[in-house]
């Protein structure tokens, strides 16, 4: 019998609260459930700093989140898809990837913000590059393990170029390219908030909201959006997750 979700919750929550109600940790550093839950509300009606409310907040680290990653889908599917089929373009190119891939994206805060400023652009600069070589590397190796014997199967009955990569190829790798998006999408979630924390933010994000609590001193509104964070990130894979069960639903 599968543990429900919420019971685990619920289950968490509880412990977190009785832990809180012992004593054994001051509630300067640990906030007990029922005030992150109130720190919730005060941060949707008044906000943090007052007038930037959490859903402002929430709003404006998803859209860099989106476009960030929005860039590096529309940039590292079709990326992916030429180093999948074509070894010498793979032999040229994957040591440059594999050169580039291991700088965390944090690594360039400087220059991006050197470059692009603290707005929109640098933390969907950051981002990307966070998101870019999951989807890369996904979409590569999806092609790659196409069984081939559907590519000549489409050639022996007249299919060109085209129609092996219309009826094989673009299928074929789609599920692993859509991972490659949902882990793309996780680092730079990651990412975003990091960044934010390092200054990226332009007076509006999750991180910043979560830094402005702290130089209050307001630990229940550092844990409230560091569950807001959570809440975030949780409803977005569940989203690709119901999309990505929608497009290969013939597997």
């Amino acid at each position: 019998m599968m543990l429900s979700p919420l019971v685990s919750a619920l289950a968490v929550a509880g412990v977190w609260q009785a832990v809180c109600q012992t004593g054994l940790v001051p509630p300067a550093l640990l906030a007990s459930p029922a005030a992150v839950g109130l720190a919730l509300v005060d941060l949707c009606r008044t906000g943090m700093p007052p007038g930037r409310t959490l859903p402002m907040h929430a709003w404006m680290s998803l859209t860099r989140v989106l476009v960030g990653t929005g860039l590096a889908v529309v940039l590292g599917a079709p990326v992916g898809l030429a180093l999948g089929a074509s070894p010498r373009l793979r032999g040229g190119f994957m040591p440059l990837v594999d050169f580039i891939r291991p700088i965390p994206p944090l690594a360039w805060v400087p220059l991006a913000i050197l470059w692009l400023g603290l707005g929109l652009a640098s933390a969907a600069a950051l981002i990307f590059l966070g998101a870019f070589f999951p989807v890369v590397l996904a979409t590569c190796s999806g092609v790659r393990a196409v069984d081939r014997s559907y590519v000549e199967a489409v050639r022996i009955l007249g299919g060109g170029r085209l129609a092996v990569w219309r009826k094989v190829l673009l299928p074929g790798c789609l599920p692993a390219a859509l991972t490659g998006v949902r882990v793309g999408l996780g680092i730079g979630w990651m990412t975003l908030v990091a960044a934010e924390f390092a200054g990226v933010r332009g007076g509006y994000g999750l991180g910043y909201m979560i830094l402005s609590a702290r130089d209050l001193q307001r630990i229940d509104m550092v844990m409230a959006g560091m569950v807001a964070i959570g809440l975030v990130g949780l409803a977005m894979e569940l989203g690709l997750k119901r999309l990505s069960a929608h497009l290969v639903r013939w597997q």
